[in-house]
């Protein structure tokens, strides 16, 4: 017996930790840039922002994201030119982080317009209304207010079974001026769900529809010791039944969309025709015309207001000739975003052309709308710098020599292999239980992995035997 009773306390009992993942996110090429690291006087900082060095061109691209904020800059472009991995594309992201979330960026690849099921203008033009915010303000009966009281009624279910269902709901909402008590569809219950509506709550009722939009946290809560608690807001003053101003953010392109998608019946051969469709249809410009026309309307009613976004294109040289000319027109209409051009071509041929040559692949009389931006290559010492900013974002150590040797390889290959060379020389030193990156470990990772230059060289090599 004393034997079985020591053997129990012997054994251990095994208790993982389960890790949150909640701020866990993947860090991309970009993941660094969170601006354009302009000081209150427009001037570029050397480093700031997750930027080093390019002082000249983020310069210019904050005159850029001031006229665009002002309004002055619709339907305008803008070329970004310079040697590739010069942070043509990380600018561009910039200037999107600059303007913030409410205002469109649309960003797309210029191989991107080459499809067999949609015309190549077809495409360009789904981007530039993709680019075209529109804020329309609605007027809309709500209920608004503080839940005090939130009743679900429950009834024997009609179809027989042991289950039952909900008939209605009973909430209670309150404002400085009053409370009212509602008896609400059991389909309103279930948006009230979705958005994890509780006591104490502040919600509004759209009371046409129906739909359920949870404000915040009554600040009334404001004392509660929660870690995970969201944004406090006032109790709403007012009546609870009212008519509230509602803004409603959409790009040109979700109208398009909306008023294509035909309505069909529930019928069987309504919903097999529907299935049988081509995925990928376009929208008629006579569809485009009218929606314009009463876009236009509403604006010169003040019921929406239009915010020109940024269609960013990078690698514009793919863009062939006719793709060209449509650009031409589309930046002249009234509807038309700023437009950020990148590419890395200096004197070649227009694509679907055989002997029109021009400066990056772009037709003389478009480069002749354009701003341009250049661009200019990395210095070893920012080529350093840039590689200890990627090393933290993507949270990796390294000794001082190692982060040397990297960039020594950034001037002699390129900045985009040297970054490149960081996650594999991490691997190798942690199969070789070490958690900081040494300088053997990227010497081994060099020799593994070769770089555009070493690999052009052996293919010549082996070319000319």
């Amino acid at each position: 017996m004393e034997l079985l009773n020591s053997g129990c306390v012997s054994a251990i009992m095994k208790i993982d930790e389960v890790v949150s993942t909640t701020n866990e996110q993947r860090v991309a090429t970009h993941s660094h840039i969170k601006g354009l690291g302009l000081n209150n006087e427009g001037v570029p900082e050397r480093i700031a922002a997750g930027f080093v060095g390019q002082e000249d061109a983020r310069e210019a691209a904050g005159f850029v994201v001031e006229m665009i904020k002002s309004r002055k800059m619709a339907g305008r472009a803008l070329l970004l030119a310079g040697a590739p991995g010069t942070g043509k594309t990380a600018i561009a992201l910039a200037i999107a982080q600059e303007l913030g979330p409410k205002v469109p960026f649309c960003p797309m690849v210029g191989s991107e317009v080459y499809s067999s099921e949609i015309k190549k203008t077809e495409v360009l033009m789904e981007n530039f209304r993709r680019a075209i915010g529109l804020k329309m303000k609605e007027i809309k009966e709500v209920y608004e207010g503080e839940v005090t009281e939130l009743t679900p009624v429950e009834t024997e279910n009609a179809l027989g079974g042991y289950g039952k269902t909900i008939s209605h709901v009973i909430i209670g909402l309150k404002t400085v001026k009053g409370s009212k008590q509602l008896k609400l569809d059991p389909s309103i219950y279930e948006g009230i769900q979705k958005e994890k509506v509780a006591v104490g709550d502040v919600i509004y009722i759209e009371a046409n529809s129906g739909a359920v939009k949870r404000v915040g946290r009554s600040d009334a809560f404001a004392t509660e010791f929660d870690l995970e608690a969201e944004e406090y807001v006032p109790i709403p003053k007012g009546e609870v039944h009212k008519k509230k101003e509602i803004i409603q953010d959409v790009t040109l392109h979700d109208l398009d969309v909306a008023n294509a998608r035909p309505q069909g019946g529930q019928d069987i051969m309504s919903v097999m025709g529907q299935l049988m469709k081509p995925k990928k249809t376009e929208i008629t410009d006579k569809l485009r015309k009218e929606i314009n026309k009463i876009v236009n309307k509403y604006i010169d009613q003040g019921v929406a207001e239009l915010v020109p976004g940024v269609l960013f294109i990078d690698e514009v040289h793919m863009l062939d000739i006719e793709c060209f000319t449509y650009l031409n027109r589309a930046l002249e209409s009234s509807l038309s975003p700023i437009v950020i051009f990148a590419t890395n071509r200096g004197m070649c041929n227009v694509r679907g052309t055989e002997d029109i040559q021009s400066a990056h692949g772009i037709p003389r009389d478009l480069l002749d709308r354009l701003l341009i931006i250049r661009t200019l290559p990395y210095s070893r010492e920012e080529i350093s710098v840039i590689i200890e900013i990627r090393a933290k974002t993507e949270g990796l150590q390294a000794t001082k020599e190692a982060m040397e040797f990297l960039a020594d390889i950034g001037v002699k290959t390129s900045l985009r292999y040297a970054i490149q060379l960081m996650t594999p020389a991490n691997v190798l030193a942690d199969v070789n239980g070490r958690d900081v990156i040494e300088k053997i470990d990227v010497e081994e990772t060099q020799f593994l992995f070769l770089d555009a230059k070493e690999s052009m060289a052996r293919v010549n090599a082996n070319f000319l035997k």
